[in-house]
């Protein structure tokens, strides 16, 4: 079995995550594998979207990926190459109706995974994006407590068929893709985007 340890730190903070990163490295005997999986989700169109909502999704989704693997890059180098996977969004490659700021993010969190690919290619430090599609977490059950009190069931069944394979997918779905991604088996792969989507980016409309 494996020991695991856990770190509490503020992604949008350059000196927690300096401290925790360092932390690791030495208890750890290096760092090899960085998955960049907090992030906010957010609701909103152009005109209904506040500065302050705007700032808040950014800071967390897009300012924490970029601090984090800051932090935790001159380790995987140390460390003789490693991996960088990166948690991005059907969000980052379609334009969702009522999500302008979160999607913005996510685009981000794509175009930074090919940067990083890119920078990493002379450390043997490799870089992917995961994209999910709509995931069956406590989010989801929140949110429609939240906005659909009494019909959660109906709405439930409405979202989930919005991929066209019928039904949301499952946290364990999402974290085999991230194992793949970060094991040996996927040595050859680099700067790539994963959908794991149900098919929505691609059978939407057949």
């Amino acid at each position: 079995s494996l020991d695991m340890y856990f770190h509490v730190c503020d992604v949008t903070n350059w000196s927690s995550l300096v401290a925790v990163s360092s932390s690791i490295n030495e208890s750890s005997a290096g760092i090899h594998i960085l998955v960049n999986n907090a992030g906010l989700g957010g609701v909103g169109n152009i005109e209904n979207t506040t500065e302050a909502d705007f700032d808040r999704l950014y800071n967390v989704n897009v300012k924490g990926v970029f601090l984090c693997t800051k932090a935790c890059f001159p380790y995987l180098k140390r460390s003789g190459g490693g991996t960088v996977i990166n948690m991005a969004s059907i969000a980052s490659t379609s334009g969702l109706q009522d999500r302008i700021a979160y999607t913005m993010t996510k685009g981000a969190v794509l175009s930074m995974t090919y940067a990083i690919a890119k920078e990493g290619l002379t450390h043997a430090i490799r870089c992917n994006a995961v994209s999910p599609g709509r995931v069956h977490t406590p989010l989801v059950d929140a949110y429609l407590a939240k906005n659909y009190p009494g019909e959660e069931a109906e709405m439930f069944d409405k979202l989930a068929k919005t991929q066209p394979i019928g039904r949301m997918g499952t946290p364990q779905e999402i974290a085999d893709l991230v194992l793949y991604l970060a094991s040996d088996e996927a040595a050859f792969v680099t700067g790539a985007n994963f959908p794991i989507d149900g098919g929505y980016e691609t059978l939407n409309g057949t």
